[in-house]
């Protein structure tokens, strides 16, 4: 069965989790994506934990595992006099060229698409890089904890009465990839149509706003800034999550409506604290939301967690376990979807991988390979892929150009 970017070529010039995760999802689908590094500064996650066994090293590392399956891996040192000629070849070859360094940088090399558009007229180009190629804060450093600050999530996560807390780290860089995908893909479709290429300028900062877009019209009609609420739902009660029998297990739950409100108290036995006044509405469980939580969260105590959220769910409660690594892992509905696959690896050993989450009925996407190892393709690309004679190569490899 053919995939629905078979065909692709993709220049992959991307890096630590923004970049990756983009042409990862190039790649399940058919893609032949070549990922370039160089052995001088490698893709950043190489030296990330968690690493296999614990031991590190540039080919142990389980991130750039996730996020670099279905790759090709090269070498080439875009610092080398030799470099960037070698990087124009490149570019001929492919159909999208993908960078997230920071703003600028590509020029710099005489790698932005004003030099790259001349080699191929048609070329799709796409830079992710933190504020965009444009503005006063344009080249300003940093990573997705900074954006995560200047998007507004970390200002959200946290108690009422502590400081904000930081989630991962990797939350703009995973929403950002999403809609760069979704960019290439419209490229694509333009350049089917009308023959032309185009250039991507995406603000990884700018797409994590999508996500608070309520809470900005909030403070723009009505003035409200949003703060931290912990685990609570302004317009949900009991909401939050709650203790169970074992070590550190956790039910999550949210209460909506009165209807879902009579299906918790059914499914706790009909206690009498549930039919007091105070809690007989949304508005007076929202006033007594502390004393609701703690009555809910003695009741909770009493059973293990997948219990509790399959005695709601029976009374169409919304509730759902608090799932740890192991817990996903196991999970009886991800296996039934194939979630995972068992993918070989010369040094990790056998390691899963995993699909995203929807499915293509006509043309699926395939996890087909683990992540390169560095350089480990550096032949076959440059000599079968990209036309280099063996003399040209070994040439190359001798004078430090493709280290």
């Amino acid at each position: 069965m053919r995939q629905v970017l078979d065909g692709l070529k993709v220049a992959d010039f991307t890096w630590y989790a923004a970049g990756p995760y983009v042409t990862r999802y190039l790649a399940l689908f058919g893609a032949k994506v070549v990922k370039i590094e160089t052995s001088a500064r490698p893709d950043g996650t190489r030296t990330i934990a968690p690493y296999k066994d614990g031991k590190p090293g540039l080919n142990r590392s389980g991130g750039f595992a996730f996020f670099n399956p279905n790759k090709h891996g090269v070498t080439l040192n875009l610092k080398h006099p030799r470099g960037t000629e070698v990087a124009k070849r490149i570019v001929a070859w492919a159909d999208v060229v993908a960078d997230n360094f920071a703003t600028g940088r590509m020029q710099e090399m005489g790698l932005g698409y004003e030099a790259l558009r001349k080699i191929k007229p048609d070329l799709i180009v796409l830079s992710s890089t933190n504020q965009g190629q444009t503005g006063p804060h344009a080249r300003q450093p940093g990573f997705g904890i900074q954006l995560e600050c200047l998007s507004g999530f970390v200002h959200l996560i946290g108690w009422p009465d502590r400081g904000p807390v930081v989630h991962s780290g990797l939350l703009t860089d995973l929403i950002a990839a999403r809609f760069a995908v979704v960019a290439i893909l419209g490229a694509l479709d333009y350049r089917r149509r009308t023959g032309k290429g185009q250039y991507l300028d995406l603000s990884q900062y700018q797409c994590g706003l999508q996500f608070l877009a309520p809470l900005l019209l909030d403070f723009k009609l009505n003035g409200r800034v949003a703060d931290r609420v912990g685990n609570r739902c302004p317009s949900a009660a009991p909401c939050g999550v709650y203790p169970c029998r074992g070590d550190d297990r956790w039910c999550a739950i949210s209460v909506l409506d009165d209807i879902q409100w009579r299906g918790l108290t059914q499914a706790m036995g009909e206690p009498s604290w549930a039919g007091e006044p105070r809690f007989s509405m949304l508005l007076t469980r929202k006033e007594n939301e502390d004393e609701l939580d703690s009555l809910l969260g003695e009741w909770t105590s009493n059973f293990v967690v997948e219990e509790v959220a399959m005695l709601l769910q029976r009374h169409n409660v919304p509730a759902g376990v608090v799932k740890n690594s192991q817990d996903i892992y196991h999970d009886p509905q991800l296996a039934h979807r194939q979630q995972w696959k068992d993918l070989p690896h010369s040094e990790l050993g056998s390691h899963r991988g995993d699909y995203p989450g929807f499915i293509l009925s006509k043309t699926p996407g395939e996890l087909k390979t683990s992540a390169p190892l560095l350089g480990q393709d550096n032949e076959y690309f440059y000599t079968k892929l990209l036309g280099m004679s063996d003399e040209e190569f070994l040439d190359l490899l001798n004078s430090g150009a493709l280290q």
